[in-house]
């Protein structure tokens, strides 16, 4: 791992850790803000959760409890929210990281960040809270501008190795963000901050926590981080023949041409831009599916198998564990000789039969209740291999069609890049894709349980992975073919 990379790979962990420390707390959050603000039938969290109740009754009502429901639904409807966000910004900041400077933006970025965490601290009221999810939604670059760092300074052949990094920073803080969360959440502020008189969120020693986390970010990436943008790391390259007038055959074709001589991928840039947006595509397809089943998941637990948090916490970390070991020990080993479309394509049929299985555990909860928790555990581990292998393998994939490089034959130097094949813009409308998935599939998903049921939402679902493996494998076919072509 070079330099920039262990910069990058220790900058996610701190920024990633920050954002899954709250991620247990949403519904107590939310329960926290109810008990304020409930004698205010006017106020912004009252008319929120009458919005969400009623749209929920349109599709589901439960036996009992309905506000619990209705807690978890906000909850994941701020999740949403978030992710729409970032659907919103994420071209903008890779716009700006082209023309500023990856370093430069996500400094930026960070100040945002640490705002974010500021305002939560503060916030007494479910408005406030809301504010400072928005500001962090407009303001999280980090994983981006990573993935567009670690393309400026890999080359195609290691370039998917390097991005492993990033999965394996997001399953690593998955496992132990939320459990610290969680922790922290019922230790108390010192008595000499609560004496002043000044009022804090319930939870900010979490928030607290996310702020100091943060801060050592922006500090490390200030004194660590070089710029970037610019930097093409290259493989060494083939030594060039002498023709009969003592040239060679690059620089007369160069010179007779009056252009710039362009590598083989470069000829193919038409085909590039039109591969990228057929990986947005499916990006937007995969995520929207897998996030809503992720997003149910904990409602399948809890209707079916009545499991309490700390189960549920247990399913969501075992899933963590296994993506980690699998990135890190397969993943990274493997993609190599695999290739990144047929890696993700793995990934993704692994989740379509997980799927499978959670169709038919519905069935079984009454009879054969071991054999459905064996499904759901089995089921657990297709997602994971899901989760260590397909977003990485699709960015790789994408990352590669942004290397348009072209060298002037007189100069030497690198000319400009194709104004939609620069790193930072193409790689902000790829994750920009998968966020719109992200903030759209929770809601599909949660009207198509509560309306037609588990089975059939997971059945329906599977298809719709098992048609997105299909068209990852004639993608890859698509590639090798042009690939055959440039060369």
């Amino acid at each position: 791992m070079g330099k920039v990379e262990r910069v990058v790979f220790l900058s996610l962990v701190l920024d990633l850790f920050a954002f899954t420390i709250p991620l247990p707390l949403f519904p107590r959050i939310i329960e926290w803000y109810t008990k304020r603000e409930s004698s205010d039938p006017n106020g912004f969290l009252s008319r929120t959760l009458s919005l969400v109740s009623s749209t929920r009754a349109l599709v589901y009502q439960p036996t009992s409890n309905p506000q619990r429901w209705d807690v978890v639904l906000l909850g994941g409807l701020m999740g949403s929210v978030f992710s729409a966000l970032q659907w919103f910004i994420s071209p903008r900041i890779g716009a700006l990281s082209d023309k500023y400077g990856r370093k430069r933006v996500l400094l930026l970025t960070m100040i945002g960040n640490i705002l974010s965490g500021l305002v939560w601290l503060k916030s007494t009221t479910f408005a406030t809270y809301m504010l400072s999810r928005v500001i962090g939604g407009l303001s999280e670059g980090n994983v981006q501008l990573a993935i567009a760092i670690l393309s400026d300074v890999t080359t195609p052949q290691n370039r998917a190795k390097a991005l492993a990094h990033v999965g394996i920073a997001f399953a690593v803080c998955f496992i132990i963000g939320p459990p610290i969360g969680a922790y922290f959440a019922s230790r108390p502020l010192p008595q000499s901050i609560t004496a002043s008189g000044i009022e804090f969120n319930v939870y900010a020693v979490p928030a607290a926590l996310t702020v100091i986390l943060l801060t050592i970010e922006t500090i490390f990436l200030v004194v660590a981080l070089p710029e970037t943008r610019g930097k093409h790391a290259q493989a060494a390259p083939k030594k060039a023949t002498a023709n009969g007038n003592g040239t060679t055959n690059g620089a007369a074709n160069g010179k007779a041409n009056g252009a710039t001589h362009q590598t083989s991928r470069q000829a193919t840039v038409a085909d590039r831009i039109q591969m990228l947006k057929t990986l947005q595509h499916l990006h937007f397809l995969f995520l929207g599916v897998f996030s809503g089943v992720e997003f149910t998941l904990t409602f399948l637990t809890f209707d079916l198998f009545d499991w309490n948090n700390k189960e549920n916490g247990a399913l969501i970390g075992s899933i963590g564990i296994i993506s980690a070991l699998l990135q890190g020990g397969y993943v990274r080993r493997a993609l190599a000789k695999v290739g990144e479309g047929n890696m993700a394509r793995r990934g993704i049929s692994s989740c379509a039969i997980g799927l499978v299985f959670l169709t038919i555990l519905p069935h079984l909860i009454a009879n054969h209740r071991t054999v459905a928790i064996r499904l759901l555990q089995a089921a657990a581990a297709c997602m994971a291999m899901t989760s260590a292998t397909v977003v990485n393998s699709l960015t790789a994939y994408a990352s590669i069609q942004c290397d348009d490089v072209s060298v002037d034959s007189d100069t030497g130097k690198v000319a400009e890049e194709h104004p939609e094949l620069a790193k930072g813009k193409a790689l902000g409308k790829f994750r920009s894709s998968g966020q719109l998935g992200r903030a759209i599939g929770p809601l599909l998903a949660c009207a198509s349980y509560w309306t037609f049921g588990p089975s059939l939402t997971y059945a329906i679902s599977a298809v719709a992975m098992f048609a997105l493996s299909s068209k990852m494998k004639s993608v890859t076919k698509r590639r090798t073919i042009l690939s055959g072509k440039s060369e």
